[in-house]
This record gives structure tokens, sequence and C-alpha cells, in this order.
């Protein structure tokens, strides 16, 4: 028995899990900080900076170490590189940058980018969009662990059952810790997003990262 057949869609679950898991560092570091005397909604220029850089790292290290339980546990080769992408396939790409760019203009009122640069200034909008790429690190794991878990499971391959994944561990629980759910709908929704697209560029993580991370960002 090879150990492709040894290996249970549970094995990715957790790999899957272990990445959503990485999210709820900061709800503990908000904690932390509230013990000596730091306020999330009152932060200094500083104190956020701070607050990103801890949370940058440790959402580093949860990934790298995902991905080293993942090639452990299951053999899975997450850099494995998949067919070129076709015509079809960058044109849905391109449809999904755009439904994502106009689904966030009508949430902000404008371009989020542009709102961040002009609210936050240079210095903290680069602290904040280091942050952003680190929580899109986490996503992506999310969306190719699960995508492996349910096609271990259920064998239909055409699903983006990592998207589906990351907008019930992911998006939805934006409704408790935004206080809202809209935005919890629409962080949902650019989860099935970015699962998609990780469908369309053939289930090549070194092509879906950058391009679930600028998803996210813009």
């Amino acid at each position: 028995m090879s150990m492709e057949k040894r290996v249970s869609g549970s094995d990715y679950l957790w790999c899957a899990l272990y990445a959503a898991a990485g999210f709820a560092f900061e709800l503990i570091l908000v904690q932390l900080e509230r013990l000596i005397g730091w306020d999330i909604s009152t932060f200094t220029a500083s104190q956020s900076i701070i607050h990103w850089c801890i949370t940058i790292a440790v959402w580093i290290l949860v990934g790298l170490i995902v991905i080293r339980i993942g090639e452990k546990t299951t053999h899975f080769d997450i850099w494995q590189r998949q067919p070129n992408i076709a015509a079809w396939q960058y044109a849905m790409i391109a449809i999904c940058f755009a439904v994502n760019i106009v689904s966030k203009y009508l949430d902000w009122d404008g371009f989020k980018i542009v709102a961040e640069w002009e609210s936050r200034g240079p210095m903290l909008f680069w602290f904040q969009y280091a942050y952003y790429l680190a929580e899109a690190f986490l996503i992506s794991l999310v969306i190719v662990y699960g995508q492996k878990a349910c096609e271990t499971w259920f064998g239909a391959v055409g699903i983006p059952y990592g998207g589906i994944l990351l907008a019930l561990v992911w998006g939805l629980p934006h409704i408790l810790s935004k206080e809202d759910i809209a935005t919890g709908l629409l962080a949902a929704f650019a989860g099935f997003l970015f699962g998609a697209v990780y469908l369309f560029v053939n289930k090549d993580y070194r092509r879906a990262l950058p391009i679930i991370a600028l998803l996210f960002i813009v």
C-alpha cells in the first residue's frame, strides 16, 4: 500500500485547522496587551507597530510549522509545480480580481488601499500591509490543505473546498471579531473567492500564494 493511500483526509484537514488556529494568536495577544494597559482601539503608532510585528512573526512561524507538519504527516509537496495556466483560467483570475475590487470598493466607499494610505500614513501603512501579507500566508495554507482534505474524502476536484473551509473558519468568525454581520459575510465571500483562484492556477501554490496575497490586500 502506497503512502498516498495511507494518508487520510483528516491528516490534511488537521494542517488546515492548525493554520486557522494561528489566527487566534492575535486574539490572545490583544488580551495580553490589555493586561499592560494597551487598548487596541486606542493604540499609539508605536503600539500598533509592536502589535503587528509580533503577530507577523508568530503567523509566519505558524505557517512554516504547518508546512513542515504537512510534509511529515502526508508527504504532500506544497511547492510542487503544476501544469501551465490556460487562457480561460487567466480570464477567470481577472474576473476574480474585478469582483474582489468592486466588492471592497462598495464596502469601503472607495479603494481600500487608498483609504488606508490616507488614514494610516506611510509608516503605519507599510507595517499594516506586512501584517496583511502574513495573514494571507495563513489564509493560503487553510485553502491548500482544506482543498486536499476534501478531495481525498470526496474525490471531486473542481469544487473550491478550500475556499469553503476558509469562509467557515476565517470569514464568518469576523462577525464576532468585528461585531458586524456584513463584514463577516463579505470576508466569507472573499474566502470562497480565494479558494476559487487556487483552482484557477491549477492548485500550484507557487502561483497561488502571491495571487491570493494580492487579492487580499487590494
